[in-house]
């Protein structure tokens, strides 16, 4: 079976998030390297993500990563801590998140401004799992528990913790990908 490639989105930087919220987003990262899966986030040209914090988690825990970024080139925030830059040619808000979210088996969703609602979007979209880490603000809140329409495709499933988003995630991307 080939390894589950996980997404993990959220708030960039400039959303000003707290430090504990970077730390459960690391940790996320963290166990989806444990669990023997792909790290897969939305790569940064120019400052500090959550979707960074989960890989640099991944990387410490010796997991793959893969970074996708917007624009041309490889020159990314944290390319320490990724393991494949894949340049879309797009740009950020401008399509970059289609390739991201359709790289993923599943995504979790940690805060999140407007750029994590656009991922949420195309995942439900797509029918491919979403896991919103509750409390810890943004989108993943407002959306926990819900359907993002009245098609009710899928829902964003809740998780407590980055052990239960992880969990749930690889339940979701199996059971999908039988």
């Amino acid at each position: 079976m080939r390894k589950l490639q996980i997404g993990v989105m959220g708030s960039a930087a400039d959303l000003k998030y707290a430090e504990s919220i970077a730390k459960l987003a690391e940790e996320t990262g963290r166990i989806i390297a444990e669990s023997g899966h792909v790290t897969v986030y939305g790569a940064e040209k120019d400052y500090d993500s959550l979707s960074t914090a989960a890989a640099r988690g991944a990387k410490k825990a010796k997991g793959l990563t893969v970074g996708v970024t917007y624009g041309k080139g490889k020159d990314i925030y944290g390319k320490n801590f990724t393991d494949i830059i894949i340049s879309t040619g797009l740009d950020r808000g401008g399509g970059r998140e289609f390739v991201l979210v359709n790289s993923c088996d599943a995504l979790i969703a940690i805060s999140g401004g407007s750029g994590t609602l656009t991922e949420i979007a195309i995942a439900y979209q797509s029918n491919i799992p979403i896991i919103v880490l509750k409390g810890t603000g943004g989108w993943s809140d407002k959306l926990a528990g819900t359907y993002l329409d009245g098609r009710e495709r899928i829902k964003a499933v809740s998780a407590e913790t980055p052990e239960e988003a992880v969990k749930t995630a690889i339940k979701l991307a199996s059971e999908k990908n039988r």
